[in-house]
C-alpha cells in the first residue's frame, strides 16, 4: 500500500498517498507511439491539457520529443518550439501542475521560465550534465526514470540478471546523485520505467512488485498507459488498450504507485475512484479539486 510522502515543487508542497494522482500525457510530437500529431498546434494542445485538468489530472506532462522505441533525438530548439508555447498557454489559464518530459538542460530552463513546475527526465540526469543545475536552481520537481539504453536502443533484446535488484539499485543511485547535485530528495519522484528497455514479463513483474521501491522513501510514478505489453496481452493496437491500461493502473495503485501517467485521465480516474472505494469500504471523493497542500 502507498505511504504518505511529502513532495515539493517550487513554492508548493503536497502530501502524496491519500489518493493516487493522475499525470495526463500531452504529446506535442509528430511521432509518439499512441497519439503522435494529435496535439501539435499550441492552442489545441493547451485546450486538451486544460480538458485533462478538468477531468481530474493533477499534473499535465508535456512532451516535445518522442521516447517510443527506436525514436531519434530531436534538436533542443525544435523541442523548445514545440513545448514552450504550450506551457505558456496553459499557465495563462490554469494553476495545474505542469511537467515537461525532456532530457535537455536548455529545454528544461526555457520550460521552467515559462511556468513549468516539474522536469520528467527519462534519462535520470544521465544525458545532459547541465540538467541537474537547472532543476536545482529553479527549485523544480524532478522525475527520475529507469531506462536501459536509449529510446533508440532500449528494446533491442533487453536482459536482466536480477530485474528488481537492478532497477531498484539504479533508482537508488540516481536519487543519491540528484541529491548530491543540489536537488532535495523531497522534490524527487521515481519511475521504474515501464516499457523502457523491458520485455513483457519484466513489465508485469515491476507493476506487481512496486513494493521493492518502498524503502527508497519517494513517491512512485507508474506509466503503463497504452504500452506495448498491454498490446501483446490483448493483441490490440495503442488506441484499443484502454481496458488494459485501467487494469494495470488499478493494480499499480494497489501495489504502491502514487502517480499514474496516463492518456485517458477521465476513464482511469473513474476506475480508480471505484477501486479506492472498495478498498476503503466507503465512497472515495471525486479527485477534482482535492489536491492536498501542506506547509
Amino acid at each position: 500500500m502507498r505511504q504518505d510522502i511529502r513532495f515539493r515543487t517550487r513554492d508548493k508542497a503536497f502530501l502524496l498517498g491519500r489518493r493516487p494522482w493522475l499525470m495526463g500525457i500531452l504529446n506535442v510530437t509528430p511521432d509518439s507511439f499512441s497519439d503522435g500529431g494529435l496535439d501539435r498546434d499550441p492552442e489545441a494542445a493547451a485546450e486538451r491539457g486544460l480538458a485533462m485538468a478538468a477531468d481530474g489530472a493533477d499534473i499535465i506532462d508535456i512532451g516535445g520529443e518522442s521516447t517510443r522505441p527506436g525514436a531519434d533525438p530531436v534538436p533542443a530548439e525544435e523541442e523548445i518550439r514545440r513545448v514552450v508555447p504550450v506551457v505558456e498557454a496553459i499557465r495563462r489559464r490554469s494553476a495545474v501542475l505542469l511537467s515537461v518530459d525532456t532530457t535537455k538542460a536548455e529545454v528544461a530552463r526555457r520550460a521552467l521560465d515559462a511556468g513549468a513546475d516539474i522536469i520528467n527526465d527519462v534519462s535520470a540526469l544521465r544525458f545532459d550534465t547541465g540538467l541537474p543545475g537547472v532543476v536545482a536552481g529553479a527549485g523544480a520537481g524532478l522525475v527520475l526514470m529507469h531506462m536501459k539504453g536509449t529510446p533508440r536502443t532500449m528494446q533491442v533484446a533487453p536482459f536482466y540478471e536480477d530485474l528488481l535488484g537492478e532497477v531498484r539499485g539504479f533508482l537508488e543511485l540516481r536519487l543519491r546523485e540528484a541529491v548530491a547535485a543540489g536537488i532535495p530528495a523531497e522534490r524527487i519522484l521515481l519511475d521504474p520505467g515501464i516499457g523502457f528497455g523491458k520485455r513483457l514479463e519484466h513489465n508485469l513483474t515491476l507493476i506487481n512488485r512496486l513494493d521493492v521501491f518502498e524503502d527508497l522513501g519517494r513517491p512512485i510514478v507508474l506509466g503503463p498507459s497504452r504500452k506495448s505489453f498491454i498490446g501483446k496481452i490483448l493483441n490490440a493496437p495503442p488506441q484499443e488498450r484502454l481496458e488494459g491500461t485501467i487494469a494495470a493502473a488499478v493494480l499499480g495503485v494497489v501495489r504502491g504507485a502514487h502517480i499514474l501517467r496516463v492518456h485517458d485521465v477521465r476513464e482511469v480516474g473513474r476506475a480508480l475512484r471505484v477501486a479506492e472505494s472498495i478498498l476503503a469500504e466507503t465512497p472515495a471523493p471525486d479527485a477534482k479539486g482535492s489536491v492536498r497542500y501542506v506547509s
